[in-house]
């Protein structure tokens, strides 16, 4: 199985990709809206087709990436029915399986953060992907959204501490940078919920906690209820003048075949040295040549009346350009995916 692991700075959420190595199918749990470029690129850098997007509950903290995804991949959107969200697929009850071809979750109700809270246990029990029932060394807050103390205390123990003891814990977020967990460590050490706490320890642990208000659930929760949806319906404004696509590594990039056919709109900027320069390229126009070396001095020769396509060698060194271009006020820039090797493949 392919399982990637992936964190958005901002809301302090884990994303996961879970895809069969030889169906090359693929599912998402917790997308975030801004992360789609990354999610993107790393489907399509690992060859995968994404099926389903599912979140393990409705997120007060940032919305959602599923409605987007699904646009952009025709997937479908998977969600706890008790969420009563519009524009889902596929409404999950306690003890459903979903997957993809190679790749089987089995679906646990694990409520108390809120209703519709979903744990989703991998066939094997070998990984328990928790939401925000049971964080690392936490769990999720029950003062809001249908939260309830005991019943979570109920999920938590009845669903997720009742797998193998070996079965990898991993959580919708962490604070603290911790990345994954496990049922035995949580058992045993678990601030709230380890030990040999009980119910009224749990319930009058949580009842006591003063925390504040999601700073994004104004926004948040309302969008989730339409799976990521914006209110209009429309999808979010996205750069017009080239067909750009932002590579996992967070490089904008076009492809040499665009830039052939939409060459007279764009400034073409080699940053090959001097004696890189061959007769290749000969007849272009709005071709210009600056050695990266030599950019930062000379970024103000780059004209600023048409986009800037980067190219180098191998797309690397032309990559460092659009960072230059940047810092220097350009907006309008992306670099030629693979350079001159690439380039001369068309």
């Amino acid at each position: 199985m392919i399982f990637r692991q992936l964190y958005d700075a901002v809301s302090s959420t884990y994303t996961y990709l879970l895809a069969d190595e030889n169906s090359r199918e693929a599912l998402l749990i917790d997308p975030v809206f801004e992360q789609i470029h990354r999610d993107l690129a790393l489907l399509r850098e690992l060859n995968l087709t994404l099926r389903v997007v599912v979140d393990t509950h409705a997120h007060a903290d940032h919305v959602t990436a599923a409605w987007m995804l699904k646009q952009k991949t025709g997937c479908l959107i998977a969600l706890a029915d008790a969420v009563g969200a519009q524009q889902v697929d596929l409404p999950l009850q306690h003890g459903d399986v979903i997957g993809v071809t190679g790749v089987s979750l089995e679906v646990r109700a694990t409520p108390g953060h809120t209703n519709g809270c979903l744990s989703f246990v991998l066939s094997d029990h070998s990984m328990v992907f928790t939401g925000d029932a049971l964080l690392i060394r936490g769990c999720g807050r029950s003062d809001f959204q249908e939260g309830d103390a005991a019943r979570l205390f109920d999920s938590i123990t009845q669903q997720i501490f009742v797998l193998p003891d070996d079965c990898a814990i991993y959580p919708a977020h962490d604070y603290s940078g911790r990345t994954r967990s496990s049922v035995a460590e949580e058992k045993a050490h678990n601030p709230r919920v380890g030990g040999d706490a009980n119910e009224r320890d749990f319930v009058q642990y949580m009842n006591a906690m003063q925390l504040p208000h999601p700073k994004k659930i104004d926004e948040a929760l309302p969008a989730n209820m339409r799976s990521g949806m914006p209110a209009d319906g429309r999808m979010p404004l996205e750069p017009d003048w080239a067909d750009i696509r932002v590579s996992f590594a967070g490089v904008p990039e076009v492809e040499p075949e665009w830039v052939m056919q939409n060459q007279p709109s764009v400034t073409i900027l080699d940053v090959r040295d001097a004696d890189e320069i061959d007769e290749s390229l000969s007849g272009l126009i709005n071709l210009i040549h600056i050695p990266l070396s030599q950019l930062r001095a000379r970024v103000d020769e780059v004209p600023r009346d048409k986009p800037v396509v980067t190219l180098c060698r191998s797309g690397k060194r032309s990559s460092l350009a659009l960072g230059i271009l940047k810092a220097a006020g350009h907006e309008q820039f992306a670099n030629i995916q693979g350079g001159i090797l690439h380039w001369h493949q068309h």
